[in-house]
This record gives structure tokens, C-alpha cells and sequence, in this order.
């Protein structure tokens, strides 16, 4: 068995042979006496003829150096790119399909002059002149044949071919229908040439890509490009499109136009860096930009690659090639697979079947069409020869002619028209379409039945050309984009690749060039096939993975912008997307989860009955409450005896009754703040507290009072009744009802919704409106409270008969501890807690009020009656 390795050695070995031979046999020479020879041309006569200009065959010329004639340098054995032989074959059918159609040009039979232009700018000038002077001999600006009457011209492949072909062109004004694609300042200028392009310019392609690669999100990609000023100019371009849509090249190599041998050596030497461009973990996607020459490049590269590195993984990448790049092989790679093409996402020009193209292909003979390509194109085809000067190359196979090129795999040749052969087919039709609109026109000028040729010049095509107009057999209408440019756009190709050496195209997109409105990109992602290695999912192109939410993008100060690392959303923010720039904060209602990709409505919290401290103060306010009414009924039953009495019955009364209403009255701050309960909140507290309080300092002034007026020849004395205590609990708490009532009318509490106190919730709570007013109340009730502690502590060592005030020096101390203690509680704390402090400190300082006054007092009328007489009062001082 063979050792795989010595075979590819084996095809390495041979591929170094050709192109040894390529630059070293001598298979053609030209006598001094002569021109330059041209080895290659079709040309079928008519009466007027469609020039043509391909790309296929290469030649490796020397170098001239002027030290002998050039006419005596030969060439070398010739590199057919077999692929392209089909644009010279579209060229001959169109023509032929116009022949045979009596509805275009009757009467009149198109031929045509097929050149090549060998990929040489040299050849491509000399050429030209062959095209538009050669008949028997080559004598430049001098036209011999008056049967060869030029019309048109369809060339070149590409901008650079068909640049050289201008020059020469322009000066006789005959009109160029180029099947390749310009760039925009290419195009411009040429704009007062004789140039029309049959596809859209190149710069549409640019906007193409980038959209492919927003679409997929690959923004971390490497490129390839032809080492020439134009690829240059790409990589230009491109960097500043690139930049603009958030991507970045991984890397950029330049790539040589030919192979030969003296830049194999420069391609070994660069190959180790190449390849390890290639095996770039993080870059999936790689663009391709140049000529179809590109491919044979990239496939030599991996090859070389696989053989340094024989323990590598097939490559998987996605390949994007742009027009005007096929997948084509040689003859002697004709046994590589294509496996790294698999997948591979191409920008061709728009085509569609033409109806009798195939057919035509597959009876392609030696015998049907004899010209100057067929031979060379046949051997290299089929890997045979017509004579037995190179038999050893093709292992001594002869030709028969019989062959058939549909057991070719479509790398060498492809039988569906590409989208080059389908823009020479419509440029031929175009040409023709003039022509017959040129021959109407002139018939009905003169009145006559028949155009003489003679006297029609090309440069009067030129107007008929601008604005022509037709549909194609296959449907489609062909006309110029001011009156320059062909439509029809791009079409986005899938490649798939078989284990036999064929692909299949398979359309997923379109590049529109001529939609001002809607989509210009359209692709269908699902159709898409991919590299096996990548399991039919989508391939990651990034310099690393993708931030997901709830991380944001990092940048790098020492890498590419698309480079960075993800880092999780500080407190407060969130990132709902990936690859955010940077994290967002939530609305005000909102607030992130614990996850920071996310914001959830914040619910509406406020201090309710109905949570666990609401429980506990509601039952607290109505035990408190409930003890309040005991008292009060105890009093009111007891009202006759000597403690009742002996404390002022109206005043204990009135006391009682603020102290049920301010326990009442903390049940307003555990109910839903709305706004009649805002407004009554603060104002109901502050009223009951200051009438309560002032029911104190009344009692507390009665005492003195009464002391002071048992003196001998006191005037207290007609202070001593129910006017005075009446007077003072009414004269203070109407002071603080005026300023509620003020408050009210000003700037009176109101309910609002705070959202910034706690992160996850939005507090519903009552805006006291003026905070000079709430502590205005506040402070009148603490002045009050300190006025009673005065009064009560100096009355404190009066007789115990007749004296309550140490009762009320203990609950105006602890009243007034509660609420000194209320003021930094109450400011230090947010939402819900502070109603709590509030409520804590109504029913404190309420409770120690009902306890300090009214309890001893309870106890000995309730369970100490003997005590309850006015003797023992009396004994007790």
C-alpha cells in the first residue's frame, strides 16, 4: 500500500516540474522578421464581428531587458485555466442564437474574434491591436481586411484587462462591454471612454461583506489579497469599513498574482506564518479578495501546511470570496480535495440558466468547434495529448476529441453558467440589440430595405448602446445604470463540496445594486450548509467569546478594539443584550435582579395592618386603646370618690379621651397613604397630642394653684375651679390647630411614591409637604411637655392629698424621652421604618402618659377601695 504522504510529496514534486517547464521549454518561436506571434485566437467570420477578450491561459514571460529582439523570445508551455474556456464558449452560443433568430438582425450573420489576454499586461496591449488590426499580418493602425468589420468588444475578466484593453480602445471610439467589475474610482475614471460594465461596480460587493459579517456576528476575521497596488487599495478601503462597523482583521496576508518558480522559494520561506495565520483558533471566517488565481494560492498554502504539520485537523474555516474569484484547479490539482472550500460563502455576479447553454456544452467536440484554444484547453482538460511531444506529462494518454465534459468535476469545468459567461451572453445580446435598433433607425431615415455596412462606424453604436433595453431568454431585462453600469447585483453562493472534486452552487442571498428602497441584502441563513467541522452550527469569528448579559464590554489599551473582557455590571446596572459596551441603569420603578441582565418592577410597599409589624402596633394602639376606655369607665364609675375628685374630674375626663384618640390615631399611619389620609395623619396626632398634653399642664397648674390659693389672703383663689383648667387646655390646643390649619392651607402633606430610599422596593408614603410645619407641631407638643415637667417637678413636694404631680413628673420625663429620642430615630431612617418610628413613639409616649397618671390611681380604686376616702387622704398627710 502507498504511503499517502509519498503521494502528495509526489504531487508537490510534480507541480515544481511544471513550473520549471512553464519557465524552461521552448514549444513555440516567432522569426525576427515577424512579429510577436499570438499562439491563441477563434475567429468566425461574418458581417460584423463582436470581438472577444479572455482570461485563461497563463504564459510565463521573461523579462525583457533590451539586450536582444524580443520577437526572438518564445514561450513557455502554457497554463490553462480549463474553467474559463466556458466564457469563450458563452460568446459563441450567444452568437450562434442570434444567428439562427430571424427576429434580430435579419439578414444580417454576426461572427466574432475570440483573443486571450494571458494575464500579462504586455500581452493584453498586443492582443488588443491583434483584435482590431490583424487579418493576415499584424501592421498596427492599419486595417487590411475590409471583411472584418470590428463592431464591438467584450472584454476583459478583469478591471485591470480591461483598463490595458481601453487604452487602446478609446482612440477608435469602438464601444468595450467589460464582464468584470470595477471600483467606483475606477469606474469614474473611465467615465469619457468608450466602457460600459456589464456588472455592477465593485464598491457594492463592500457593502455586501460588511453586512455578511454583521449578520453573523464575525468580527474578528483575516484577509487575503492580491500583493498589487489594487489589493493595497482594499486593504485600505476596507480597514476604514471595517472600523466603522465594530470589526477587525485578526491579520492580513498578501498574496503573489502567479506562482512560479522563482516565488515558490518566497512562498516556502513565508509558509510557517501563514499557516499559523490559518490555524488562528479565534478568526473563523476569512475573507478572500483578488483573482481567481487567489484560490490555486490558498489551496497550495494548506496543502504545504498540512504536510509540515501532519498530526493538524482539517482546516475549518468560512471562506468569503469576492467577485471575480471562482474555485478552479489546474490539471495537476485535479486530486485535491476541495474539503476546505466546503461551506464557503462567494459574492458572484447574477445569473440564471440560459435555456440551451448546457446542452450546447455537452456536444462541445474537436469536431463541432476548431480553434486556436480548443487543443490546449482538450489536454489539460482530459490530461492527454493531441500529438506525442508532450506524452510524457499526460501518462501517455492520447486524445481523442471524443471526450465529454460533463464527467469533468466543476472545478476544472462547470456546465451551469457561471456568472461571467452569463454577463458575456447578455453583453452579446446587448451588441446585437443596438445593432438592430442602428439598422431600423437608419432603414427608416433613408427608406431603405437594406443597411449597408460600410458606412456604419462603431463609434455610432455608442447612443444605441446607452440606452438599450431588452429582456434576456432567460427573463431578465439587461439595461445600463446610467448608461454605464449593467444591473442585476450579486449573488450570494454557498459552496458545497462532494468527495469526487465537484461542488454544487447554491444560491442564499442576493446583493441588490438597484433597490433605492427596502432591503438591499437578503440572505437565508437557514439554507445555509457549513464546514462539517463546525456540526451544522453557526461558526463564532471573535477575538473572544461573547459578553453575556449581565457583563459588559472591557476594552484593552494593548489590543484591537474587538478585543476585550467581559466583566460583570457594577450595583445598580444592568446589561439585557450581549456584547453591551457598556451596563444601563434601570428605570426608576425597576431594579436589576440578582443576575444584573435584567430589571423587575419594583412593587409598592408601605407600613400596612397587614404585614407583621403592622400587626403588632394595631394590637399594641388597641390594647392601649381598649386600657384607655377601662380607665375612662372605671373613672366614670368611681366619679364620686375622693381620688376622682380630688384630681380634677374634667380634666382627667378630657385627658382620657385624647389619650383613646391619639392611640386611634397611629391606625392613620398603618393604613394605605392616600390623600385624606395624608392630610389627617399628622395634623389628627399633633391636635390630640397638644389637647392631651395641655390636659396635663392643666392639671399640673390646678395643683399649684390650689396650694397657693389655701394660703391667707391669696388672689389665686378665683383662679381655683374649672375655668382655669378649661382655659388652658383650650387656649394651647388651639394655638396648635392653627398651626395644622395653616399647614393644611399652605403646603399640606400629600402621598408620593419613593423610589430611591430602598433599591428593590418603591415605597408608597405621605411628602409632608412643608417640613417646617411637621416640626413646628412636633416642637409646640415638646414645649408643652417641658412646660408640664417644670410645673410638675417644682409641685412635686406638695402634699400627696391633694398632688398628682410626681405622677406627672415620671410621664413627662418618659414622654419626653421617647420623643427626644424620636427626632435622630425618625431623620436616620427611610420608608416603612420611619412610620414605624413614629408609631413606636405615639404609643410610647401615649402609654407612658395612661400608665404613670392613671394606673396607681386604678390600682387603689380597684383593688385598694379602703384607701379610696377622703379620711384617708386626710390621714395620709
Amino acid at each position: 500500500m502507498i504511503d499517502p504522504d509519498f503521494l502528495h510529496l509526489q504531487r508537490v514534486m510534480k507541480l515544481l516540474l511544471l513550473v520549471f517547464l512553464l519557465n524552461k521549454i521552448v514549444t513555440l518561436s516567432c522569426p525576427a522578421s515577424h512579429a510577436f506571434l499570438v499562439p491563441h485566437d477563434w475567429y468566425q467570420p461574418g458581417d460584423l464581428i463582436i470581438g472577444g477578450m479572455v482570461s485563461q491561459i497563463v504564459y510565463f514571460f521573461s523579462e525583457i531587458k533590451f539586450k536582444e529582439h524580443p520577437s526572438l523570445k518564445g514561450y513557455g508551455l502554457p497554463l490553462v485555466i480549463t474553467k474559463f474556456y466556458q466564457h469563450v464558449l458563452a460568446l459563441a452560443f450567444a452568437v450562434k442564437e442570434i444567428n439562427e433568430d430571424p427576429q434580430i438582425l435579419p439578414n444580417v450573420t454576426l461572427g466574432f474574434h475570440i483573443y486571450d489576454s494571458y494575464h500579462n499586461p504586455r500581452m493584453a496591449y498586443r492582443t488588443t491591436l491583434d483584435l482590431l488590426f490583424k487579418s493576415q499580418e499584424f501592421v498596427p493602425n492599419y486595417k487590411c481586411d475590409s471583411r472584418k468589420h470590428l463592431i464591438a468588444i467584450i472584454g476583459g475578466l478583469g478591471s485591470d484587462t480591461s483598463s490595458y484593453m481601453a487604452d487602446s480602445v478609446n482612440v477608435y471610439k469602438i464601444a468595450q462591454l467589460t464582464y468584470g467589475s470595477f471600483t467606483q474610482e475606477e469606474f469614474r475614471s473611465t467615465k469619457l471612454s468608450s466602457l460600459y460594465c456589464m456588472v455592477p461596480n465593485e464598491d457594492h460587493q463592500y457593502t455586501g461583506v460588511i453586512q455578511l459579517l454583521l449578520q453573523f456576528g464575525w468580527i474578528w476575521i483575516g484577509a487575503f489579497t492580491l500583493d498589487t497596488n489594487k489589493g493595497e487599495h482594499f486593504f485600505q478601503k476596507l480597514q476604514s469599513l471595517l472600523s466603522q462597523n465594530g470589526i477587525c482583521l485578526a491579520f492580513s496576508q498578501k498574496i503573489p498574482q502567479l506562482v512560479n518558480l522563482e516565488n515558490v522559494s518566497k512562498l516556502l520561506e513565508k509558509n510557517p506564518m501563514i499557516c499559523n495565520k490559518l490555524i488562528d483558533q479565534k478568526a473563523k471566517a476569512f475573507l478572500v479578495y483578488g483573482k481567481s488565481f487567489t484560490i490555486l494560492w490558498l489551496r497550495i498554502v494548506v496543502f504545504l501546511c498540512d504536510l509540515e504539520d501532519k498530526d493538524s485537523t482539517p482546516l475549518r474555516k468560512v471562506l468569503i470570496l469576492m467577485d471575480p474569484i471562482d474555485i478552479i484547479l489546474t490539471t495537476f490539482q485535479k486530486g485535491m480535495d476541495l474539503q476546505l472550500f466546503h461551506g464557503a460563502l462567494s459574492f458572484t455576479v447574477h445569473s440564471r440558466e440560459v435555456q440551451g447553454f448546457k446542452e450546447f456544452l455537452q456536444v462541445t467536440k474537436s469536431s463541432t468547434h476548431e480553434n486556436g484554444f480548443f487543443q490546449d484547453v482538450w489536454e489539460q482538460l482530459f490530461d492527454c495529448s493531441f500529438s506525442n511531444k508532450d506524452v510524457f506529462l499526460s501518462d501517455d494518454t492520447n486524445c481523442s476529441g471524443e471526450e465529454k465534459l460533463e464527467n469533468l468535476p466543476a472545478p476544472v469545468f462547470e456546465l451551469q453558467m457561471t456568472g461571467q459567461s452569463y454577463s458575456i451572453y447578455n453583453a452579446v445580446y446587448a451588441v446585437a440589440y443596438s445593432l438592430h435598433e442602428a439598422v431600423r433607425s437608419r432603414s427608416q431615415q433613408k427608406e431603405i430595405l437594406r443597411f449597408e455596412f460600410p458606412d456604419f462606424q462603431p463609434w455610432q453604436l455608442h447612443k444605441f448602446i446607452q440606452g438599450i433595453s431588452f429582456k434576456n431568454s432567460a427573463g431578465e431585462k439587461v439595461f445600463f445604470k446610467d448608461k454605464r453600469e449593467g444591473q442585476g447585483g450579486f449573488d450570494i453562493v454557498n459552496m458545497i463540496t462532494f468527495p469526487n472534486r465537484s461542488f454544487q452552487r447554491v444560491k442564499v442571498g442576493k446583493l441588490k445594486s438597484n433597490t433605492t428602497k427596502g432591503k438591499k441584502f437578503i440572505i437565508e441563513r437557514s439554507t445555509i450548509i457549513w464546514h462539517p467541522g463546525f456540526n451544522q452550527v453557526l461558526p463564532l469569528s471573535r477575538c473572544n467569546d461573547h459578553c453575556s448579559p449581565g457583563f459588559w464590554k472591557k476594552g484593552d489599551e494593548e489590543k484591537k478594539f474587538c478585543c476585550y473582557d467581559c466583566v460583570q455590571c457594577p450595583e445598580g446596572k444592568i446589561s439585557n443584550q450581549m456584547d453591551m459596551d457598556e451596563c444601563f441603569e434601570c428605570s426608576e420603578d425597576q431594579y436589576p435582579n440578582t443576575e444584573k441582565k435584567e430589571c423587575i418592577v419594583k412593587p409598592v410597599v408601605f407600613l400596612t395592618i397587614e404585614e407583621s409589624l403592622g400587626i403588632g402596633f394595631a394590637s399594641a394602639a388597641l390594647c392601649f386603646f381598649f386600657l384607655t376606655m377601662w380607665v375612662l369607665k372605671t373613672f366614670i364609675k368611681h366619679r364620686d370618690t375622693a381620688i376622682v375628685k380630688a384630681n380634677n374630674r374634667s380634666l382627667t375626663y378630657t385627658l382620657l379621651v385624647s389619650l383613646l384618640l391619639c392611640f386611634l390615631s397611629s391606625l392613620f399611619f398603618l393604613s394605605h397613604p392616600g390623600r385624606v389620609t395624608c392630610l389627617l395623619r399628622q395634623s389628627a396626632f399633633g391636635i390630640t397630642f397638644s389637647v392631651a398634653i395641655s390636659s396635663v399642664l392643666a392639671k399640673t397648674i390646678t395643683v399649684v394653684v390650689a396650694f397657693m390659693a389655701t394660703k391667707p389672703g391669696s388672689q389665686m383663689r378665683r383662679w381655683v375651679g374649672k375655668r382655669l383648667g378649661f382655659s388652658t387646655v383650650f387656649s394651647y390646643s388651639l394655638f396648635q390647630i392653627c398651626i395644622c390649619m395653616l399647614w393644611l392651607s399652605i403646603s399640606p402633606p400629600f402621598p408620593e411614591l419613593d423610589m430611591h430610599s430602598e433599591s428593590q422596593e418603591m415605597i408608597l408614603q405621605c411628602n409632608e409637604g412643608s417640613a417646617f410645619f411637621f416640626y413646628c407641631v412636633l416642637g409646640y407638643m415638646g414645649f408643652l411637655a417641658i412646660a408640664s415637667f417644670i410645673v410638675a417637678f417644682l409641685a412635686r413636694k406638695l402634699p400627696d392629698t391633694f398632688n398628682e404631680a410626681k405622677f406627672i413628673t415620671f410621664s413627662m420625663l418618659a414622654f419626653c424621652s421617647v420623643w427626644i429620642s424620636f427626632f435622630p430615630a425618625y431623620l436616620s431612617t427611610k420608608g416603612k421604618a420611619m412610620v414605624a418610628v413614629e408609631v413606636f413613639s405615639i404609643l410610647s409616649s401615649s402609654a407612658a402618659l395612661l400608665g404613670c397618671i392613671f394606673l396607681p390611681k386604678c390600682y387603689i380604686i380597684v383593688f385598694r377601695p379602703q384607701l379610696n376616702h377622703r379620711e384617708q387622704l386626710k390621714n395620709r398627710t
